[in-house]
């Protein structure tokens, strides 16, 4: 009998590992900001090519759904512009409001202004949706303005026109890295484009360890989770890397829909739901670590 006790305790530690995997597991839907073009386009690269990478990486990982959520100003900027709509609704992902020219509504000049933009983008997603609802929408830079008539006004707006909030709980600052990476490519200075990445990977691990902690903080349990990430050469580069690291990590890839059907997102706010949510609540996340800020990136290959 002694002969099998290694035998034994293998299955009990492969059985306890898959525990432990399945106890790690999180829903997460996946959002794409920006559509069709976002940062500067890298050299050897087009827009087309950018969502192309985009949509194989989604696919491969089997993610379901992810809204991609349209400045319809940026369509005739770049000839690519309507072919990445289309590539977009080819894949079978919903298309949604980011507003006409990414106007922050906390930053426009009045209420009527943000409302007009956000309009304007509306004949774009009739085109491209059409018979569908693509009535959610992503604040620009997730701002709803710190003036409380405003954000008032921002949620009747919304409210009057049928939309959601397409919310966000998790990103890992990729915006920080679209125009650096662009220059450093333009330059051939690989040195820093492997910096950069190595940087990145460890902010999204880094990221990932603070989303479910501030979320086990916050809720008690890891609420279903949305990822905020956009459309740019770096992004679409370091995407397959970061889902492989969502896999390992538990996701579970689900859709928008799915995840705001948690009672966690009943509420719109713009900002981070998590942080919002542990503002209103009085909860502290100070000693909780937080990924180290990427803002340095931006000087980086000037």
């Amino acid at each position: 009998m002694p002969r099998f006790r290694p035998f034994a305790a293998l299955v009990f530690s492969l059985l306890a590992a898959g525990t432990a995997r399945a106890a790690d597991r999180f829903d997460i839907a996946i959002t794409v900001d920006d559509l069709p073009a976002h940062g500067l386009l890298p050299p050897g690269m087009t827009r087309l090519g950018i969502a192309r990478t985009y949509i194989a990486a989604l696919k491969a990982h089997h993610v379901p759904q992810a809204w991609g959520f349209v400045n319809g100003g940026k369509i005739a900027q770049d000839p690519d512009g309507a072919a990445v709509l289309a590539a977009w609704r080819k894949a079978g992902y919903p298309l949604g409001n980011h507003t006409w020219s990414h106007m922050n509504a906390g930053r426009a000049s009045s209420l009527a202004a943000w409302e007009a933009d956000a309009d304007r983008n509306e004949p774009v997603l009739r085109t491209y949706m059409a018979g569908e609802n693509w009535r959610m929408l992503r604040f620009p830079n997730l701002s709803v303005g710190a003036d409380e008539a405003r954000r008032d006004g921002v949620f009747a707006w919304m409210k009057a026109n049928g939309y959601r909030e397409a919310d966000v709980s998790a990103a890992f600052s990729d915006w920080d890295y679209s125009d650096a990476y662009a220059r450093c490519l333009a330059k051939g200075d690989q040195a820093t484009i492997a910096r950069m990445k190595a940087q990145y990977l460890k902010g999204v691990d880094d990221g990932l360890a603070n989303l479910k902690a501030v979320s086990m903080r916050v809720y008690g349990r890891v609420i279903p989770q949305v990822l905020l990430t956009h459309i740019g050469g770096f992004s679409a580069v370091m995407l397959p890397e970061v889902l492989d690291r969502l896999d390992a990590a538990g996701a579970h890839y689900v859709t928008l829909e799915a995840a705001e059907s948690d009672p966690a997102y009943a509420q719109p706010g713009g900002g981070s739901v998590m942080s919002r949510a542990a503002r209103a609540q009085g909860v502290s996340l100070r000693d909780i670590p937080a990924p180290a800020p990427a803002s340095e990136v931006k000087t980086w290959c000037r």
